[in-house]
């Protein structure tokens, strides 16, 4: 009908990490920066090579330039913060991040280089 709202019927919900640099972000040399940066990268890349982490990247021309990446994990929020507490950076101080789920409308993504679903396919809740 002409003005209804478009709600979907369906939802596919994915598990959002945004990592940011806290404002109390301890200082490094730049030698230091760069071996914690090529840590950082592995153990993301490692997460990637388990299925865990679907896919990542940093941002770049943000309004607020304390944000520094994003990352859909194929798990849960709590095992999605657990495993983004063993992030070297995040583990050094460096980088922080917030966890939350993202409901798209069902089938508004793809993730074509993973080999399984990432997501859980929900209803929106009853009031």
């Amino acid at each position: 009908m002409p003005g209804e709202p478009d709600i979907p019927d369906a939802f596919d919900v994915y598990t959002v990490v945004v990592l940011r640099r806290p404002a109390d972000a301890p200082g490094m040399s730049d030698d230091e920066l760069d071996a914690l940066q090529a840590r950082h990268l592995a153990y993301r890349s490692e997460l990637r090579r388990q299925g865990v982490l679907v896919v990542n990247g940093p941002f770049d021309e943000q309004s607020d330039p304390s944000y520094r990446g994003m990352s859909i994990f194929a798990c849960d929020p709590a095992e999605a913060a657990r495993l983004s507490d063993g992030d070297p950076s995040v583990v050094a101080g460096r980088l922080a991040y917030d966890v939350m789920e993202w409901w798209t409308r069902a089938g508004s993504l793809a993730f074509p280089l993973t080999d399984s679903p990432v997501g859980d396919r929900r209803s929106m809740p009853e009031d």
